[in-house]
């Protein structure tokens, strides 16, 4: 079984920059052995894929979208996956998720949702113009 608590969204001004977190509780299967995701979902719209690291992070995507400005990293010692997001722009508002995806190889990274096991709760990152 696997928690994720989200935190770091918020409220910030068009150009600016914040740093989401997600802390991972597992139990049998460690941290280190999930690949990680993020997704988002701004209203009425589908869930999206942002990015994605695999277990050693030697693997990682991102949506077109984001490339050039959001980061996606993991501490496997802390049980954390991080989103760092620079240059972020009003259509970047949206709930943000982070999943654990439990990928047989540690350079296996998957951008499709339906490919994840756990989610966590959604943080709301709100960009201003």
């Amino acid at each position: 079984q696997v928690q994720l608590v989200e935190s770091g969204g918020g409220l910030v001004q068009a150009g600016g920059s914040l740093r989401l977190s997600c802390s991972c509780a597992a139990s049998g299967r460690t941290f280190s052995r999930y690949a990680m995701g993020w997704f988002r979902q701004a209203p009425g719209k589908e869930r999206e894929f942002v990015a994605a690291i695999s277990w050693s992070g030697g693997s990682i995507y991102y949506a077109d979208s984001v490339k050039g400005r959001f980061t996606i990293s993991r501490d496997n010692a802390k049980n954390t996956v991080y989103l760092q997001m620079h240059s972020l722009k009003p259509e970047d508002t949206a709930v943000y998720y982070c999943a654990a995806d439990k990928a047989p190889l540690p350079v296996v990274a998957t951008t499709q949702p339906g490919e994840y096991d756990y989610w966590g709760q959604g943080t709301q990152v709100t960009v201003s113009s």
